[in-house]
C-alpha cells in the first residue's frame, strides 16, 4: 500500500515527485508472519533494481528474531509517524565451480547447530516445553562442520553463525554488541570440543547471553563437504567445495517499526 515518509527518512533513490506538506510517498510492504516469510519480501525487495519499496514484519510466525530485535514502537504508531529507517543486511555469495548465486538475510546466517535446530524445531511440535525437548535430541544429531578458511587451514566448528541482530531461536541473546545498522555483523562462533561445550553455550545465550562478540563487514571460507545453511529461519544447502562468502551491505533495508 502507498504510505507517505518524511524525505529524510528514504534514500535519494527512493524519493519522488508527487509528495503531500513535504513528505514522499512510497510503497509499504507488510510481512505477516515469521523470518523465513519476511525474507523473502526482503529478497524480492532487493531484486527489482531501484526498488522504492518499505518493508516492514509484524510478528506472526514462531520465533520473530527480527522483530524482536529491531523493534522501537508498535507497526501503526511508526506508519503514523512516517519515519523509515535504514538496516543492513547480509549477503550471502555461494560458488560452486561456475555457477553463482546470492541470497540476503536480514537478521543472521548460521552453520552447525543452528540449521539443525531449525529443521527439528519444524518437524516437531510448538511450545516451549516441546520445543526444550527438541533442542535435546538435536544434540543427539549434531556433528561438526567443517570449513577451509581463506589461509587454507581447515577448522571445525560446532556452531558458526553470522548474525545481523541480538536475538535468535526465540530465547537466545547472541550478542550485547551489535547493531542492525552499523555496518558490521557479530560472528558467533564455538569450535569443536564436544556436546557438553556447545550445550553450555546455548545455556548462556538463553539465559545471561553471550556477551560481546568480534564484528567484521566480510567474511569467507569454502565447504570441505555438503553443509546445510540456515538463513533467517530457512534451511539450504550448499554443495561441497563452494566457496561461501557474507559480507554486510550498508543500509540496504529500508523499513519502519
Amino acid at each position: 500500500m502507498p504510505v507517505t515518509f518524511q524525505p529524510d527518512s528514504l534514500p535519494r533513490s527512493r524519493t519522488r515527485a508527487g509528495s503531500c506538506c513535504g513528505r514522499h510517498r512510497a510503497t509499504l510492504i507488510i510481512a505477516v508472519s515469521g523470518d523465513g516469510v519476511y525474507n523473502e519480501v526482503v529478497n524480492g525487495i532487493m531484486d527489482v533494481d531501484g526498488s522504492s519499496a518499505v518493508s516492514a514484519v509484524a510478528a506472526g510466525g514462531n520465533a520473530n528474531d527480527h522483530r524482536r530485535s529491531t523493534r522501537r514502537m508498535p507497526l501503526v504508531a511508526a506508519i503514523v509517524d512516517g519515519r523509515a529507517r535504514h538496516l543492513d543486511l547480509l549477503r550471502l555469495t555461494v560458488k560452486t565451480g561456475g555457477a553463482l548465486w546470492s541470497r540476503y538475510a536480514h537478521s543472521y546466517v548460521g552453520l552447525g547447530l543452528t540449521p539443525l535446530m531449525a529443521i527439528g524445531l519444524n518437524k516437531d511440535m510448538k511450545g516451549t516445553i516441546m520445543e526444550l525437548i527438541s533442542v535435546m535430541r538435536t544434540f543427539n544429531r549434531l556433528e561438526p562442520v567443517e570449513i577451509s578458511t581463506t589461509a587454507g587451514e581447515r577448522a571445525l566448528f560446532d556452531s558458526l553463525v553470522f548474525a545481523n541482530v541480538a536475538r535468535m531461536a526465540k530465547y537466545g541473546r547472541v550478542t550485547n554488541s551489535g547493531r542492525p545498522d552499523d555496518g558490521l555483523f557479530e560472528v558467533v562462533s564455538c569450535p569443536h570440543r564436544g556436546r557438553a561445550r556447545i550445550a553450555l553455550m546455548v545455556l548462556r545465550a538463553a539465559t545471561v547471553g553471550l556477551g560481546k562478540q568480534p564484528r567484521i563487514s566480510h567474511y569467507e571460507f569454502v565447504t570441505t563437504k555438503a553443509t546445510p545453511l540456515q538463513i533467517d529461519g530457512e534451511v539450504m544447502q550448499v554443495d561441497a567445495n563452494s566457496q561461501v562468502i557474507i559480507d554486510c551491505v550498508f543500509h540496504a533495508l529500508t523499513t519502519v517499526g
